[in-house]
């Protein structure tokens, strides 16, 4: 009667284990990107109301965030007004974790990026 595991089954078994954490691996880092993504769509969103309601107080757009009530982005996130005028503003995000950017404009701005569309968030 044989007892215990050849050397085979054994490694057999690690490199099953071996390809499952490889897959788990591309999932998560893939689930950070998305992420990062969506932080960064989510700050211009809200730069986009706080241009607004600056506005609406001063009849033109900043490029200053503080002039915004301090607005800030998520931790980890920077964001540029490029254009600032009072017909329209443009702004980009980054983040240190990814080489992709979101770009936005609103009114007679310049498009920025990849935005080609007033309003809508575009990431590339």
């Amino acid at each position: 009667m044989r007892r215990g595991f050849t050397l085979v089954e054994i490694l057999v078994v690690v490199v099953i284990i071996g390809i499952l954490a490889a897959f788990a691996m591309l999932k998560y880092s893939n689930t950070r990107e998305q992420a990062y993504l969506a932080a960064m769509k989510s700050d211009l969103r809200n730069l986009a109301i706080a241009e607004e309601a600056f506005f609406t107080d001063s009849s033109y757009y900043t490029a200053n965030l503080a002039q915004m009530n301090n607005f800030r982005g998520s931790v980890g996130v920077t964001l540029a007004v490029g254009e600032a005028t009072a017909v329209g503003w443009s702004a980009t995000a980054s983040s240190a974790n990814t080489f992709q950017k979101c770009y936005v404009f609103a009114g007679t701005a310049t498009p920025v990026g990849s935005a080609t569309i007033e309003g809508s968030i575009s990431c590339s």
